[in-house]
């Protein structure tokens, strides 16, 4: 692979998506071969899945919601990332692999070794070079995520939401050299200034 893969994590209502897409900008402005999707979705068959996902009314068992994430995340990769990458593209993700660990492994408390060895499976063996991880107490997403009409995930509760945020920050704690855990308090700039650091740190090791 000759380009780079950067993804973003962390709960909902956490910053997460806002500073994904300051990333991208920032990227297109310094005329860098910036590409990017998000998860579920990003590609048509995976976007197809992420309705599913997500609708507030579907029932959907832990194992099936695991099998859909994984079916939605190996289309992606194999169809768009993988390319995107052989090319030497800069791909930026809004979520991978480590949702699933948090969701679905944390979360829904599926075994941890499998949600890996699936993982590795739907992805080619594919990991990303630099995670960012945008850490915020549940409280302050709760707040943020406000009246908003919520999808089938977000509906989970606080209680589900601080085992996932624990398991994220377990997750990073194992991954030091590729997890960057950026602290989400703070206005929308505050918390930039603190991601494009850690990128432009990053992407100058790289030699880009």
């Amino acid at each position: 692979m000759k380009g780079i893969f950067i993804t973003f994590e962390g709960i909902d209502a956490s910053g997460k998506t806002t500073q994904f897409k300051r990333l991208v900008d920032y990227l297109k402005q310094e005329k860098l071969p910036v590409v990017s999707f998000r998860e579920p979705g990003g590609e048509k068959v995976s976007e197809k899945i992420r309705k599913i996902l997500l609708d507030s009314k579907s029932s959907i068992s832990p194992q099936t919601e695991l099998l859909l994430y994984l079916a939605s995340r190996s289309q992606l990769t194999f169809k768009k990332i993988i390319p995107a990458l052989r090319k030497g593209k800069i791909v930026v993700c809004d979520r991978f692999f480590d949702s699933t660990l948090g969701y679905q492994g944390y979360g829904r408390g599926i075994d941890l070794k499998l949600i890996e060895t699936l993982n590795r499976f739907s992805t080619g063996n594919l990991k990303p070079d630099l995670t960012i991880l945008i850490d915020v107490p549940i409280k302050v997403s709760l707040k943020r995520a406000g009246n908003k009409k919520k999808d089938r995930l977000e509906k989970q509760g606080a209680k589900f939401y601080q085992t996932v945020r624990d398991g994220y920050l377990k997750i990073a704690k194992k991954e030091k050299k590729r997890i960057k855990v950026v602290d989400g308090q703070g206005g929308v700039e505050e918390i930039w200034g603190r991601v494009k650091e850690i990128v432009d740190r990053f992407l100058k090791i790289k030699n880009m």
